[in-house]
């Protein structure tokens, strides 16, 4: 086997995509501050319960893991960074009142979520911490809109959903855990077969709620529709309410945005306790681009429990479907050591701001990554810059 062949799904980023990377990752960092959100920069590796925690088995599987040659403890490569954040502000920042943080960084995933995909997201994404209220629930989907309408996405649709009414259906039924999970995995695969042999022990009520959960998708009209047909009493009422409310503000802000609902929807939400939403977007077909939502209980297993709320995206998902800015204009310079007032100048040009390429000699008529449309000349015993002869 050749030396450079990278493992399955894992790639060198060259270049101009690196540049457009960077480009994403500076705008969505800067559309976070603007909202307050402070950056966090959590550790790669971690002893693996603290990683696993609360977040379920799709998450482990998706986990590498290795031993830790000092401790001999079993370490996992993160998979996931928003743990990580919930044990940050639980043990290292501590603070009582509101907590909005933010990251950027890689993640490893056993798998790849498709037969493209990377095993190497470059995940960016926003937390609040401390605040119980559907208000935190509307802040994280703003800022996810406006960060991706700051990388340059346009015509996006959010699709809301909320872990209280499957709750809510199922509430005073003696389910186990492996019950409720294999409930979860049949609404989220929309498997109604699977789905109707589960429910079929269940009450009537509750079968026939559980039975039409699939079909509750859609647009605004699905909320009255499952006021209706699902039982659920005060909390299902609260939890329609919250994302009628959500429907109406994100209307309010931008008339472009559609919402559209899907009630069934429980896929990769292991650890969300409320609101759930995806955003989706690019040409053609819309992918779904950030999920995020409400995920209260994160933190519980590190002593202290905090209402939390938050999003994430794959940045490397994202520059695939936003055009990469044009190349930034350069300045071409001719390479002489002993000349200190081409040097003096260049080093000017530099701490301004400009890109100034060095031809290096005898490679005059090589092409690079920049665009070069001026040049550095000499003219009167001192170095000016001009328009790039054709």
């Amino acid at each position: 086997m050749s030396a450079w062949l990278l493992p399955d799904h894992i790639a060198d980023v060259l270049p101009s995509e690196a540049r457009h990377l960077e480009d994403l990752r500076r705008n969505l960092l800067e559309a976070a501050r603007r909202y307050g959100y402070e950056l966090v920069i959590p550790p790669l590796l971690e002893h693996l319960e603290s990683l696993l925690t609360g977040t379920g088995e799709a998450l482990e599987l998706q986990t590498f893991k290795l031993v830790d040659q000092l401790s001999g403890r079993t370490l996992g490569l993160r998979a996931d960074t928003t743990p990580q954040v919930a044990r940050i502000d639980a043990h290292l920042l501590n603070r009582q009142g509101v907590a909005r943080l933010c990251y950027c960084g890689p993640v490893l995933h056993t798998r790849a979520g498709g037969a493209h995909g990377t095993r190497e997201p470059l995940q960016f994404g926003a937390e609040i911490y401390g605040h119980a209220g559907r208000e935190a629930d509307l802040e994280v989907l703003e800022l996810a809109l406006d960060a991706l309408r700051a990388a340059g996405l346009r015509g996006l649709q959010v699709d809301l959903g909320d872990v209280r009414v499957v709750d809510a259906v199922l509430h005073g039924c003696a389910l186990t855990p492996a019950q409720v999970s294999a409930v979860h995995a049949a609404l989220a695969a929309k498997d109604t077969a699977t789905l109707a042999t589960l429910a079929a022990p269940l009450p009537a009520d509750v079968r026939s709620a559980l039975l039409a959960l699939p079909t509750l998708w859609g647009g605004a009209e699905v909320l009255p529709t499952a006021a209706q047909r699902l039982r659920g009493g005060p909390a299902l009422r609260a939890a329609l309410d919250d994302l009628d409310w959500l429907r109406a503000r994100l209307h309010e802000l931008d008339r472009d945005v559609r919402v559209t609902f899907d009630l069934a929807d429980l896929r990769g939400y292991a650890y969300y306790t409320g609101v759930r939403f995806a955003i989706y977007g690019g040409d053609g077909q819309p992918q779904e681009i950030a999920r995020g939502g409400r995920y209260d209980a994160v933190g519980a297993v590190f002593g202290r429990q905090r209402p939390a709320a938050g999003f994430s995206l794959d940045l490397k998902q994202l520059v695939r479907l936003v055009p990469a800015p044009p190349l930034r204009a350069a300045i071409r310079a001719p390479w002489r050591h002993d000349d200190a007032g081409l040097r003096a100048t260049v080093a000017a040009l530099r701490a301004q701001g400009e890109t100034v390429v060095c031809v290096l000699p005898g490679h005059e008529h090589e092409v690079d990554e920049f665009a070069c449309d001026r040049e550095l000349v000499q003219h009167a015993g001192a170095w000016i810059v001009q328009p790039l002869a054709a």
